[in-house]
């Protein structure tokens, strides 16, 4: 699952999507054949900063899987619609204190944009909570990860893009073959949530050429939990919540946003971008150990080979699609 409009999944979408550029240490930690002492004193410090930047992303990604699980065991209490109302909220107090958005200088054409952000924030968590009440942390994030890939592979007739189109495409069969315990319920609102986070993508470039920064974002944000204020209120006054269950929301909004947030912003510091688009797709993978360890959720053979396959092709796609942007 991806934190809340983190600086990560921005420059995840620009990869996806074919856009170039690094942050922090690109290029070769050192040339072969006469390296001097000063060379390879700079070159050290360059590989302990990537190795830094894979902790980060490390951390990043496990924090943010561990904070849907944390979340998902609050779910009997006050469901997904009471946790996603918490963690927007934790999501906007974070974001709006780091981008500190200046809404009252926002024109038209810088809402409009905003304002269709804010409702793919909200729908797109809601529905991939929803989703992993129903089917499970690792099998949703793993459909949610469709909506990237398929920004990634639209309108391209590479060869490389194709093969990884028709994997996805076959592992996606897989994980939905029909059992008499599928939930096509939730795999559609998992499908739902990567509809979204394709839209994110496409929406986070609009907004990034008409607010500076991460006031966009953080808007977003701050108008997707006021959207979250009346309903959440409602689920929360109707289902009073436990100290646990508050604690477990509230948990899963720091872990999936804050940490995320700061982590990824230290990791581009480190890493290629590029780099980085690549290693989230290790998320999947994440969510469906995390999802075992923390809420018991097995998966059978044949469902840990598709999310494999998906991973594969979503790192295919984002690599491929770098490095012809150099």
């Amino acid at each position: 699952m991806k934190p809340d409009s983190s600086p990560a999944t921005t420059l995840f979408s620009s990869g996806a999507s074919g856009a170039s550029g690094a942050t922090g240490a690109d290029g070769p930690a050192g040339t072969a054949g006469g390296a001097t002492g000063t060379m390879a004193a700079a070159a050290s410090p360059r590989r302990t900063g990537r190795g830094a930047g894979v902790a980060l992303m490390l951390g990043s990604g496990l924090s943010n899987q561990t904070g849907a699980s944390i979340g998902a065991l609050a779910f009997p209490v006050l469901g997904p619609v009471g946790v996603v109302a918490v963690r927007q909220w934790v999501a906007a107090v974070i974001l709006g204190s780091v981008g500190r958005p200046r809404l009252r200088r926002f024109t038209a054409a810088q809402w409009r944009p905003v304002l269709g952000l804010a409702l793919v924030f909200a729908g797109m968590n809601l529905s991939l909570y929803t989703a992993i009440e129903r089917i499970g942390l690792g099998l949703a994030v793993t459909l949610e990860f469709l909506g990237p890939l398929t920004v990634a592979l639209a309108g391209s007739r590479r060869r490389v893009d194709v093969a990884a189109a028709v994997a996805a495409a076959v592992a996606v069969a897989v994980l939905m073959r029909p059992t008499p315990a599928t939930d096509y319920v939730g795999i559609g609102l998992a499908l739902f949530a990567a509809a979204c986070w394709a839209c994110y993508i496409l929406l986070n470039r609009a907004v990034g050429t008409h607010l500076p920064g991460l006031e966009g974002s953080a808007a977003a944000a701050m108008v997707s939990a006021t959207l979250y204020l009346p309903v959440g209120v409602w689920v929360l006054w109707h289902h009073r919540p436990t100290l646990a269950a508050l604690g477990c929301a509230l948990t899963a909004g720091v872990l999936s946003s804050a940490v995320p947030f700061l982590a990824d912003l230290l990791a581009l510091r480190r890493v290629p971008a590029h780099f980085f688009g690549v290693f989230m797709s290790v998320n999947p993978v994440f969510a469906a150990l995390v999802g075992l360890a923390v809420l018991g959720e097995r998966l059978d053979a044949l469902a840990w080979l598709a999310i494999v396959v998906i991973v594969t092709a979503n790192t295919a796609a984002v690599s491929t699609t770098a490095k012809r942007a150099k």
